[in-house]
C-alpha cells in the first residue's frame, strides 16, 4: 500500500514490490527482501530461487566441447597405438619414438583435462582444472622443445668435430630435461594454490535473477606466470625449430615443429583477449576451446604427415627412402 499523495490518510494506491523484493500480506505497508539466492516472482507475491548457469554437459555448447575432448583422446589412443606397432621403422626411430610416445601421452592429458572446465565448478575442479592444465601442456612442449634440440645436436654431431655436442642429448639426459621442466610447473602450481587458491564463487553482478557459478582464480599473478612459463618454452621451442626448418629432409621434423608451434602460439596469443572480455561460462567455454585447438594443432601438425606415410606411402618408410631424400638436397 502506497499513500497517495494530496489525498486522505485513508487514500492508497496498490502498487507492486521492486525487483528482489515481496509482499505476501495483505494491506501490507512494507515489502520484504528475498534471501540471497532467491529472487521475486513475476507477481511479487513470493521469493522463488534463482536460475543458475555454469558449461553444464547437458547444453548444446557443453556436448560440443566434450565430445570433441573425447574424440581428441580417441585419436591419441589411436596414433599411439600405430607408433607402438611400427616402433622399429625408420620413421619411427628417425624421430625419437621416445619422445613421440611421451608427446602423445601428453597430448592425450590436454584433451582430458578440458573436461574439469565443464560441468558445476567445485574447490577441486577449480584447483585441479589449471593445474592440471598448466602441467599437461609443459610436459608437451618440453617434450617439442628437446626433439628440437636433440635435431641440432644430431645435424651439429654429422659436422667434423661435433660428436662431443651428442653425448648431452643421450636418453636419460633427454628424460631428465622433461622432468625439470614439468617439475618447474608444478611447482608454480602449488605455490599458487598454497598461497591464493582457485575457488567457487557464486557471481551474481551478470545478472540480478541468476547465479552465474564460476571459479575465480584466487591470484591473477599466478595464472598468469603459468601461462607465461607456457609461452616462454612454445617461443623458446618455436625459435629453435624455426633455426632447424632447413637442415636436411632426413632430420626434417624441424618443420613439423615450426608449424605447430605457430600454431599452438597463434591460438593462445587470441585466447587472452577473448578470455578476458567473455562473461560467466563463455570463458570457460573459450578456455576449452584454445585448449582443444592447440592440442588438435600440435596433434595434427606433428604426426599427420608420419601416419600419412606409415599407413598409406609405407615405401618411403625405409631407411633408404629417408635418407635418400637428404643426400638428394644436399
Amino acid at each position: 500500500m502506497a499513500r497517495k499523495k494530496g489525498e486522505p490518510e485513508c487514500c492508497f494506491d496498490c502498487i507492486p514490490c521492486s525487483e528482489g523484493m515481496i509482499s505476501n500480506k495483505t494491506d501490507s505497508m512494507e515489502c520484504t527482501s528475498c534471501p540471497e539466492d532467491f529472487w521475486s516472482s513475476p507477481q511479487r507475491d513470493h521469493c522463488v530461487p534463482k536460475k543458475t548457469e555454469f558449461l553444464s554437459y547437458h547444453e548444446p555448447l557443453g556436448i560440443c566441447l566434450t565430445t570433441t575432448s573425447l574424440l581428441g583422446t580417441y585419436i591419441c589412443v589411436i596414433v599411439l597405438g600405430i607408433f607402438i606397432h611400427h616402433r622399429s621403422t625408420p620413421m619411427v626411430r628417425a624421430n625419437n619414438s621416445e619422445l613421440s610416445f611421451l608427446l602423445l601421452v601428453s597430448l592425450k592429458l590436454c584433451f582430458l583435462c578440458s573436461l574439469l572446465f565443464i560441468g558445476r565448478p567445485r574447490l577441486w575442479t577449480c584447483q585441479l582444472r589449471h593445474a592440471a592444465f598448466g602441467i599437461s601442456f609443459v610436459l608437451c612442449v618440453s617434450c617439442i622443445l628437446v626433439k628440437t634440440m636433440v635435431v641440432l645436436a644430431v645435424f651439429k654431431a654429422s659436422k667434423p668435430g661435433g660428436g662431443a655436442s651428442l653425448k648431452w642429448f643421450g636418453a636419460v639426459q633427454q628424460r631428465g630435461i622433461v622432468l625439470a621442466l614439468t617439475c618447474i610447473q608444478a611447482a608454480i602450481c602449488i605455490a599458487w594454490i598454497v598461497s591464493a587458491s582457485p575457488a567457487p564463487y557464486k557471481n551474481t553482478e551478470y545478472h540480478n535473477d541468476k547465479i552465474v557459478h564460476e571459479c575465480v582464480v584466487g591470484s591473477t599473478i599466478g595464472f598468469a606466470v603459468l601461462l607465461g612459463y607456457i609461452g616462454l618454452l612454445a617461443i623458446l621451442s618455436f625459435l629453435l625449430a624455426f633455426l632447424a626448418r632447413n637442415l636436411p629432409d632426413n632430420f626434417n621434423e624441424a618443420k613439423l615443429i615450426t608449424f605447430s608451434m605457430l600454431i599452438f602460439c597463434a591460438v593462445w596469443v587470441a585466447f587472452v583477449p577473448a578470455y578476458v572480455n567473455s562473461p560467466g561460462k563463455y570463458a570457460d567455454a573459450v578456455e576449452v576451446f584454445a585448449i582443444l585447438a592447440s592440442s588438435f594443432g600440435l596433434l595434427v601438425a606433428l604426426f599427420g604427415p608420419k601416419c600419412y606415410i606409415i599407413l598409406l606411402r609405407p615405401e618411403r618408410n625405409t631407411k633408404k627412402a629417408i635418407m635418400g631424400r637428404g643426400s638428394a638436397k644436399s
